[in-house]
């Protein structure tokens, strides 16, 4: 299949977005959580640089609003008896779902790269227990037509079993859980007819995947969360991630929510096109990369490096906590390119500098914003523009913890 939305040309989606965003962000205006978004020209969103210009929504603000408003925040335009599922994750934070929807969290694109479609049963090893992976992953492979096992997480003897007596062809899960049951099967000397894997929720390395190859199964991950559902996926090993469909995808400098330049790392920051939950400019909290150019398998959405790390780089110095929120403001209020917060330990006492990118300035003016913004005293130094790293730290804690 190569004439869905996928494989449409960069013109095609960019109308196709222009004429979708404007209406998210008039569907989120109208919600009483989103007052952030007030007087904002709703039908001047047409792209993704006029959506730059919107105020981030990062999940600690997520949290207090649906601590205000039980129990989505006034976030959803659907009332909670409308969707199918309501799901609890750590925080806690509540999620919607719609299994009756067609792939509402945008799986089966995946899962169709991976190779899964009608004639696979799929071993479905997420979790079914309050959080939605299990959910996400059925709803997407039965999208798909694959048939699913909902077979959810332990057990490992019963999931040979299953996997054996019912012809399970595909797995879904945690990449290490795959290896835990061939590992339990070969110990039971039952065979088993894995030949495809579709994996998220942790780290998939490549020894790992070497080792599902050896064993002719193929390996895939997928970049998602609870609450946008999934965000990018790989097509082929090590190719990178392709963006999924009905979602905005921006790579942003921590704390700003200002666009970095391709192939520098910054925070992932995503707009759903749901009509049911538009989140807006959510903030993961997590890194990654735009890669240039589009993916060997045809398919035409912008590409990213996938996971690369967290992006909260909040530290506690001297007893003052510094967030790249503050960072941000003192650049700003200096007028400088960008900054670095680099903390170290000597003689057991926390050393702060903080290195500026600025063609201009003075160390003395610069030390005395530093003082007011964060609230404690550092080393000051001045570099030539674009001579920090662009990895995408504004804080970075080099202190021991050993």
């Amino acid at each position: 299949m190569t004439d869905g939305p996928e494989w449409r040309s960069a013109e095609a989606r960019a109308a196709a977005l222009a004429e979708a965003l404007p209406k998210q962000v008039a569907r989120a205006q109208g919600l009483p959580g989103y007052a952030a978004l007030a007087g904002v020209e709703a039908g001047a969103i047409t792209d993704g640089a006029a959506l730059a210009g919107l105020p981030v929504l990062r999940k600690a603000a997520l949290m207090e609003a649906q601590a205000a408003r039980r129990p989505l925040g006034g976030l959803a335009t659907v009332e909670p008896t409308g969707f199918t599922h309501l799901f609890q994750s750590p925080g806690p934070i509540y999620e919607p779902g719609m299994t009756s929807a067609d792939d509402w969290w945008r799986f089966g694109p995946f899962l169709r790269a991976v190779g899964i479609g009608a004639g696979d049963v799929v071993q479905n090893c997420f979790s079914y227990h309050l959080t939605p992976a299990g959910l996400m992953f059925d709803n997407g492979a039965r999208a798909a037509g694959a048939a699913v096992i909902p077979a959810g997480t332990g057990q490992t003897e019963l999931q040979v079993r299953a996997a054996a007596d019912l012809g399970a062809t595909a797995y879904a899960g945690t990449p290490d859980y795959l290896k835990v049951i061939l590992e339990k099967a070969d110990e039971m000397g039952v065979k088993l007819g894995f030949t495809r894997a579709a994996v998220s929720g942790g780290a998939l390395f490549p020894s790992l995947r070497e080792w599902y190859g050896a064993r002719g199964i193929t390996c895939l991950q997928c970049y998602a969360t609870a609450d946008l559902g999934n965000i990018a996926y790989e097509s082929a090993p090590d190719s990178g991630m392709i963006a999924a469909e009905g979602v905005v995808v921006e790579i942003v400098t921590p704390g700003t929510g200002e666009p970095v330049p391709e192939g520098e790392v910054g925070e992932v920051v995503v707009t759903t096109l749901n009509p049911d939950y538009p989140l807006i400019r959510f903030a993961t909290g997590d890194l990654s990369a735009v890669l240039p150019g589009q993916s060997a398998c045809g398919r035409t959405n912008m590409r990213i490096k996938g996971w690369m790390g967290r992006a909260d780089q909040t530290a506690k110095i001297k007893g003052m906590f510094v967030r790249p929120e503050q960072v941000a403001e003192l650049v700003r209020r200096v007028g400088a390119a960008r900054a670095r917060v680099t903390v170290t330990r000597a003689e057991e006492r926390d050393v702060m500098a903080v290195a500026f990118e600025t063609e201009g300035g003075q160390e003395d003016t610069l030390a005395a914003a530093v003082r007011e913004i964060l609230k404690l005293s550092g080393e000051v130094s001045i570099h030539p523009l674009g001579s920090l790293p662009k990895d995408g730290k504004v804080i970075d804690d080099q202190r021991s913890y050993d």
